[in-house]
């Protein structure tokens, strides 16, 4: 082979360029990113609403929500165009995954193993009322993990998954820039 068919070596820092420098292009990738203010704006209202949630839970003694809900924040104010950060996914998503974690608790029990069925069922049931919200499957597993009492719970988990999609409003409406939120209700 002669030297003219070998490709040129590309260009590489050398070791006086900082690591910083040559890891962090890579890191980014291809994603775009954020418009300036969406990071502290995202960040704020989901840590806002959290925040409200977890006194909440407190007071009634109810914390088990917090993880399905904290990801249901991520994602309504972190990208609220997505089917999956809509009020009817939000909410109809997590009160259809209630459903399922409560019938697969009343049929088997709990355990781990009726979890992970309700989990995918759940998905399932989220798919054929077109409400996709993948947190909401973890709302299922923490009914059949924890068994925690439906009339407290369901009350609570509605009331925080509304919460969740009218403070989505509220911040989308207090930028003057950026995705309005929702794009659709039903």
């Amino acid at each position: 082979m002669s030297t003219d068919q070998i490709a040129p070596e590309r260009a590489r820092p050398g070791p006086s360029a900082a690591p910083r420098a040559r890891v962090l292009p890579r890191l980014a990738g291809r994603a775009p990113a954020p418009a300036p203010g969406t990071v502290l704006h995202s960040v704020s209202g989901a840590t806002t609403v959290m925040l409200g949630l977890v006194a909440i839970g407190a007071a009634i003694h109810e914390p088990v929500l917090i993880p399905p809900l904290a990801a249901s924040a991520a994602i309504v104010h972190s990208v609220p165009a997505l089917p999956l950060a809509q009020p009817r996914s939000v909410i109809g998503g997590h009160l259809l995954c209630a459903a399922v974690g409560y019938a697969g608790l009343a049929a088997f029990g709990s355990s781990p193993w009726v979890a992970a069925v309700a989990a995918g069922l759940a998905l399932a049931v989220m798919t054929l009322a077109r409400t996709p919200h993948s947190p909401a499957c973890a709302t299922a597993v923490v009914i059949v993990l924890r068994t925690p009492d439906p009339r407290t719970f369901v009350p609570l988990l509605a009331g925080a998954a509304v919460l969740i999609v009218l403070a989505g409003c509220a911040l989308s409406r207090a930028r003057r820039t950026g995705t309005r939120y929702p794009q659709y209700w039903w």
